[in-house]
C-alpha cells in the first residue's frame, strides 16, 4: 500500500478495514432486533446488548487508531484518552462478558431447576462489568504525560517512560485475562461433557443428536483464545524488556508486535457476531414457543365455554 508508513501500518489497513466494514451493519443489525424484535428479554439478551455496546465503542475508535499510526495527534490530550480507552474497554469487557455468556450457560445446564439466574442479576453483573472496565481505564489518561520532550503529541502510542514502572498495570491485566481464561476453559469443557452426558441419555432427541451446540461452545472457546492470548504474551514481554531496558532493536520489534495483536484481538469484534446470530435466534424460538402455548390455552379456554 502506498499510504502504509511500515508493514505494521499496512497489517492494520489489512484488519480494520473489513472489521468497519462488516463490523458496523452487523452491530446495527444486532440492535435493531433487540430494541425492536425481541420480545422477551432474558439473561442471554442483556449480555448480548452489553457485548453489541462494546464492539460498537471498538468500531467508532478503530478510524482514529488507524490514523494515528506514526502520525501527531491533533485533536487533544481528552479526545486521545476516550478512544485509547474505548479499544481497551472493548477488550477487557468482551473478556468479562464472554465469561459471563459461559458462566451463564453451564448454570443453565448444571442446575436446570434453581433459580440461580435472572435478568435483574445480568443487568447487577453488567453494571459492575463496566464500573470496572470504565474504572481500570482512567490511568491511560496518564500514559502520555511527558512521553517526549517535544510538543508533538501522539495517540496509541509514546507512553510516558514512567509508565513501564508501574507494575500493577501489567499484574492487573493479565490476571484478569489468565483468570477468565482458566474459567472460560472449564465452563466449556464441563459444557460439553454436559450436553454429551444429556446425548447418551436421550439418544432419541434430535436436538441433542445434533453436535451442533458443542461446535458452538468449542468454536467460542477457540476465537476466544486465538484473539487475546497473543496480546498478553506480546505486552508481557513488551513490558518486561521495557523495565530492564533492553536494546532498542528488540524494543522496537516487540513493539510492532504489540500493534498486530491488537489487530488479532479487535476480530473478535467480528466473531461475536455469530453469538449475536445464536442467541437472538434461542430468544426467536423461546417467543415462538410462549405464543403456541398461549394460542393453545386461548383454544382451550375457548372450547370449555362451548
Amino acid at each position: 500500500m502506498a499510504g502504509c508508513s511500515d508493514w505494521v501500518d499496512c497489517v492494520q489497513f489489512g484488519f480494520y478495514i473489513p472489521i468497519l466494514a462488516t463490523g458496523f451493519p452487523l452491530n446495527m443489525a444486532a440492535l435493531w432486533q433487540l430494541f425492536f424484535h425481541v420480545r422477551r428479554w432474558n439473561e442471554s439478551t442483556v449480555y448480548l446488548l452489553n457485548l453489541v455496546i462494546t464492539d460498537c465503542l471498538l468500531l467508532l475508535a478503530l478510524p482514529f487508531k488507524i490514523l494515528a499510526y506514526h502520525r501527531s495527534w491533533n485533536l487533544g490530550h481528552i479526545s486521545c484518552w476516550l478512544f485509547e480507552s474505548f479499544v481497551y474497554v472493548n477488550m477487557y469487557g468482551s473478556i468479562l462478558l464472554s465469561v459471563c455468556i459461559s458462566v451463564d450457560r453451564y448454570v443453565a445446564l448444571r442446575f436446570p431447576f434453581r433459580r440461580l439466574r435472572s435478568k435483574r442479576k445480568a443487568v447487577f453483573v453488567c453494571t459492575v462489568m463496566w464500573t470496572l472496565v470504565f474504572g481500570f481505564s482512567c490511568p491511560v489518561y496518564f500514559l502520555h504525560k511527558k512521553s517526549n520532550s517535544s510538543n508533538e503529541s501522539f495517540c496509541f502510542q509514546n507512553f510516558a517512560n514512567d509508565t513501564w514502572t508501574k507494575q500493577w498495570i501489567v499484574v492487573c491485566v493479565e490476571c484478569v485475562f489468565w483468570g477468565s481464561t482458566v474459567v472460560m476453559v472449564l465452563c466449556s469443557v464441563h459444557v460439553v461433557k454436559i450436553l454429551h452426558d444429556l446425548r447418551k441419555r436421550n439418544p432419541s432427541d434430535a436436538k441433542l443428536r445434533n453436535n451442533k451446540s458443542i461446535k458452538i461452545v468449542l468454536s467460542n472457546l477457540v476465537v476466544f483464545l486465538l484473539c487475546f492470548i497473543p496480546y498478553h504474551i506480546v505486552v508481557l514481554l513488551y513490558f518486561y524488556f521495557k523495565q530492564n531496558n533492553d536494546s532498542a532493536e528488540v524494543i522496537n520489534n516487540l513493539r510492532k508486535f504489540v500493534h498486530v495483536s491488537l489487530c488479532v484481538s479487535s476480530v473478535n469484534c467480528l466473531a461475536d457476531a455469530v453469538c449475536y446470530y445464536f442467541i437472538l435466534k434461542e430468544n426467536l424460538q423461546l417467543a415462538q414457543q410462549d405464543a403456541r402455548a398461549n394460542t393453545l390455552t386461548h383454544t382451550v379456554t375457548h372450547t370449555e365455554r362451548c
